[in-house]
C-alpha cells in the first residue's frame, strides 16, 4: 500500500472540501479501494499506486475548477466523477468539451456521445443519428463553442429546416424570424448553457454565431466555420445536397437527425436517409448512431422510446406478414 500527502496551499478549504467534507466524501465513495483522509490543509491518500494517481488527477481537476469559477459544489464533483462506463484515466481534462456558465461542466456522458466527440475530431463531416434526448444536438453545439473559443473557426452557423411538426407556422404571430424562433429554441437553450448572455447577444449581433433556417444557406460558401444542421431528417434530398455543397475551406460540419421522427409529407423521402445511402462509401465522413441507452433526460424517456420502438417493430412484423400472404395468394 502506498501513501501520498497533498498539501493545499492558497486554497479556500471550506469551498474546496465542501460542507462537512462532502466533496471529499464523494471522491472517497468513487474510489472504495483507497482511504482518503482530510485534515487541515492536507489530504492523505492510502491505496494502490494506480488508483492514487487517478485520485490525484481528480483533485487537480477540482482545484482547476475552483480557481476558474470560484466555487465547487457536490454537483460539480459528481460531473467530474460520473462518466458512465469509462475508466477514470480516460475521464480527465480531455473529456471536458467546454466549461459552461456558472461552472457547468459539459462533457460526453455516454459511450456513444464520446464516439461523437471522437468522430468530430477525426472527420470534417459527421452524421449524428438517434432519438430525442440522446444529447446529439447538445454535444454538437458544445463542440462548436469549443472550436470558436479555441479560435479553430471564426464563426458558428446553426441551421434547421423549417418543417411544421404537426403544427401550422402560418398561424403563429410575428414576422418570419419570430415564427421560427420556437423551432430554434433548443439551440438557444444549449448556447445559453455555454456562452454568457451578453457575449451570446454580441456574437449574434456581429454574426459570429448565426442561427437561421436552412433556406438561408442557399448560394453561400461556409468557410472558417463550425456548421450544424439540426433535425436533418426533415430535409428533402435537394435541401441536404444544397447544404452539403456549402462546405468551404476550414469548415467542420455536424448533421444531426432522428430518422424515426420525420415530419415531411407522406410521399416525400427524407433527404437524410438518401444522403446516408449515397455517401456511405465516401471517406472522411463519420457516422455515429446513438440509441435509447444514451438518453440523458428523465428516466421515463428511455422507457417511452423503447415502447415506441417495440410498437413500430410489431407494426412492421404485421405489415410484412400481410404482404407475404398477399403475394402468395
Amino acid at each position: 500500500m502506498v501513501e501520498k500527502v497533498i498539501t493545499l496551499e492558497n486554497v479556500p478549504l471550506a469551498e474546496f472540501l465542501g460542507q462537512a467534507n462532502e466533496n471529499i466524501k464523494q471522491i472517497a465513495l468513487a474510489f472504495p479501494q483507497s482511504k482518503i483522509i482530510s485534515r487541515g490543509n492536507e489530504i492523505r491518500i492510502k491505496g494502490g499506486a494506480p488508483e492514487i494517481l487517478r485520485i490525484n488527477d481528480v483533485l487537480n481537476l477540482l482545484l482547476e475548477h475552483l480557481e476558474r469559477f470560484g466555487h465547487l459544489t457536490p454537483e460539480n464533483v459528481k460531473d467530474y466523477l460520473d462518466v458512465e462506463g469509462v475508466p477514470f484515466e480516460e475521464a480527465s481534462r480531455d473529456q471536458v468539451i467546454v466549461f459552461g456558465n456558472k461552472g457547468l461542466v459539459i462533457k460526453p456522458k455516454s459511450p456513444n456521445q464520446r464516439k461523437l466527440v471522437e468522430s468530430a475530431m477525426n472527420n470534417d463531416l459527421v452524421f449524428a443519428l438517434g432519438p430525442a434526448g440522446t444529447g446529439k444536438t447538445y454535444i454538437a453545439v458544445a463542440l462548436a463553442v469549443r472550436a470558436l473559443k479555441n479560435r479553430e473557426v471564426k464563426r458558428i452557423i446553426i441551421t434547421r429546416p423549417a418543417v411544421e411538426a404537426g403544427e401550422n407556422l402560418g398561424f403563429l404571430p410575428g414576422d418570419l424570424q419570430e415564427k421560427l424562433d420556437p423551432y430554434l429554441r433548443p439551440i438557444y437553450d444549449a448556447l445559453s448553457d455555454m456562452v454568457p448572455s451578453e457575449k451570446l447577444k454580441f456574437y449574434q449581433e456581429t454574426r459570429v454565431i448565426e442561427i437561421a433556417p436552412l433556406a438561408y444557406m442557399r448560394g453561400r460558401t461556409l468557410h472558417d466555420a463550425f456548421v450544424l444542421l439540426d433535425e436533418a431528417q426533415n430535409t428533402t434530398n435537394e435541401q441536404i445536397k444544397m447544404f452539403l455543397t456549402r462546405m468551404g475551406p476550414n469548415s467542420k460540419v455536424i448533421i444531426t437527425g432522428d430518422q424515426t421522427q420525420v415530419d415531411l409529407p407522406v410521399r416525400q423521402k427524407s433527404g437524410l436517409s438518401e444522403a446516408l445511402k449515397i455517401l456511405k462509401n465516401v471517406k472522411g465522413i463519420g457516422v455515429v448512431n446513438l440509441s435509447g441507452k444514451d438518453v440523458i433526460r428523465h428516466k421515463l424517456v428511455k422507457s417511452i422510446i423503447e415502447a415506441y420502438e417495440k410498437d413500430q417493430a410489431e407494426k412492421d412484423r404485421i405489415k410484412n406478414e400481410t404482404g407475404s400472404r398477399k403475394s402468395s395468394s
